[in-house]
């Protein structure tokens, strides 16, 4: 593709260089750089990608996008031979996101793609969004946390929202393969550092806003500000869908061109749902007044199971087909999984990470089964929020009859601070039902040894996660595996 229409406006100045010079890939990274690329150098969170200009030059880049002049000129310096094409940008964020776009040709505008945000659900909410327009006879894409789909193609998750080269490459795909729609998890991070920016969304959907990453926006005002983008950012033939029972739900929308379309649980709203029963097995809930049964429980996935509802609604699906769709549908892989072990015993696996998901999952368990023992084992990661530590220890402690700390990924940080933190959150009584146990697999193994016949224990933050980081390490660690094999040896 032609230099010029690559960066069309992206807010890119061509200063050196052809216009017509021909572009064989867009590369934020400069271990990607082949010859004939366009090397794209981003001030990162954690890195400057001016700092490897040179090293592009030299493995064949034909074009540099820079931002910061200064950093350009010490860099040419240390090149010997001729300079690429040069282009100047103030947002190299922005611009990166807006030549990704331009370079595979715009492919969210050739499917209907469907966008999340919010605190807690949104992993949920667009997996069963992919599986029940998979249902209806839709071939389908995927952008999660678990992982990223092409029609029925799995490729790794590596972010929440990955960059945006990325995503309008994995859309490429979808386009190519013939994919009608896409279901993609919008992340804060991934709104501030531009990762959508250029992207066409036809539906945006808000689910919540509670306490998380703080260790990256600071305030909460911050982070709100950063969710709310999103929806600014609709175009007017757009649908923003909001959950106006979160106190911020009428926030998100307040400058948003889309047109709104509300729901709840609780009031009045364009869209509604209501549980009438709920077991282990499931739950039957009203949509709009009429009943269908999900194999899904909480009063959580409630509001994410009508997200679904109402999104498939004003994508013109039929109520009664999406219905018996959303029947048929199980839970997303890592969010409340249930194994069932000997005496009863119910080991509950759930990603909550955040102090309003580990209270919605403890409340859950608690109100469907109010006479069986619960018991948690939960950690913290590391290098990361420790504001969360002490609320999630207060949450814990108020829902459980047993608590047992442990590590989730310490990453660089001490476990034994992390836990230390956590049981700052405790008072007496909390602490007197807690135990404190830095390797998870004795963790996991300890409370299914100190629970009743009958009890449930719930493994709260790993969720999908078949590893964990303790230090720069990343090991094999699959929850699943390891309570099976301790229900095993108790045979």
């Amino acid at each position: 593709m032609k230099l010029e229409r690559i960066i069309a406006d992206s807010g890119a100045v061509l200063v050196s260089g052809p216009a017509d010079l021909e572009i064989s890939s867009i590369c934020s990274d400069s271990r990607k750089v082949t010859a004939g690329s366009l090397f794209i150098a981003v001030k990162g969170y954690a890195n400057d990608g001016h700092r490897y200009i040179a090293k592009a030059i030299n493995l064949g880049a034909a074009a540099i996008l820079y931002e910061d002049e200064n950093a350009l000129q010490e860099q040419l310096a240390q090149v010997n031979g001729a300079v690429p094409a040069l282009i100047r940008t103030e947002n190299s964020r922005h611009t990166l996101a807006l030549t990704a776009a331009n370079f595979y040709d715009h492919p969210s505008r050739k499917l209907t793609l469907v966008g999340i945000t919010g605190t807690n659900g949104k992993t949920t909410t667009v997996t069963l969004l992919y599986r029940l327009f998979n249902r209806l006879g839709y071939h389908c894409g995927l952008l999660s946390t678990i992982a990223n789909y092409v029609g029925s193609h799995s490729f790794e998750a590596k972010n929440t929202t990955s960059d945006p080269i990325t995503i309008n490459a994995l859309l490429n795909d979808m386009v190519n393969e013939g994919c009608g729609y896409c279901f993609m998890e919008v992340s804060s991070i991934g709104m501030e550092q531009e990762r959508v920016s250029g992207l066409d969304f036809k539906v945006g959907i808000f689910s919540n806003l509670t306490h998380d990453h703080l260790d990256y926006h600071k305030t909460f005002a911050e982070y709100l500000r950063c969710k709310k983008l999103f929806f600014d950012q609709l175009g007017p033939e757009a649908f923003a869908i909001t959950n106006i029972d979160d106190r911020n739900g009428m926030v998100m929308m307040q400058n948003t061109k889309a047109q709104i379309v509300t729901c709840s649980c609780r009031s009045m709203a364009d869209h509604t749902c209501r549980i009438v029963e709920e077991s282990f097995d499931g739950m039957l809930l009203r949509f709009d007044g009429v009943e269908s049964w999900s194999r899904l429980i909480g009063q959580h996935n409630a509001y994410n199971l009508l997200a679904i509802y109402t999104a498939a609604l004003v994508l013109g699906e039929r109520q009664e087909e999406v219905l018996v769709a959303l029947s048929a549908l199980e839970s997303a892989p890592g969010r409340l999984e249930n194994i069932a072990g000997p005496d009863d015993r119910n080991v509950v696996i759930d990603y909550a990470h955040t102090p309003d998901a580990l209270d919605n999952v403890l409340k859950t368990l608690k109100e469907i089964a109010p006479e069986r023992q619960l018991i948690c084992v939960f950690g913290c990661g590391g290098d990361r929020d420790k504001t969360k530590r002490p609320e999630m220890a207060q949450i814990a402690e108020k829902w459980c009859d047993r608590i047992v700390v442990t590590s989730d990924n310490s990453r660089t940080e001490k476990t034994a601070d992390i836990m230390a933190d956590i049981k700052a959150g405790f008072d007496l009584s909390g602490r007197a039902k807690s135990l404190f146990i830095e390797d998870r697999e004795e963790a996991i193994r300890t409370a299914i040894m100190i629970s009743q016949q009958g009890s449930t224990i719930l493994l709260a933050g790993k969720g999908h996660e078949t590893y964990q980081i303790i230090g720069t390490e990343t090991r094999h660690f699959d929850e699943k595996e390891i309570v099976r094999g301790i229900f095993e040896n108790m045979k």
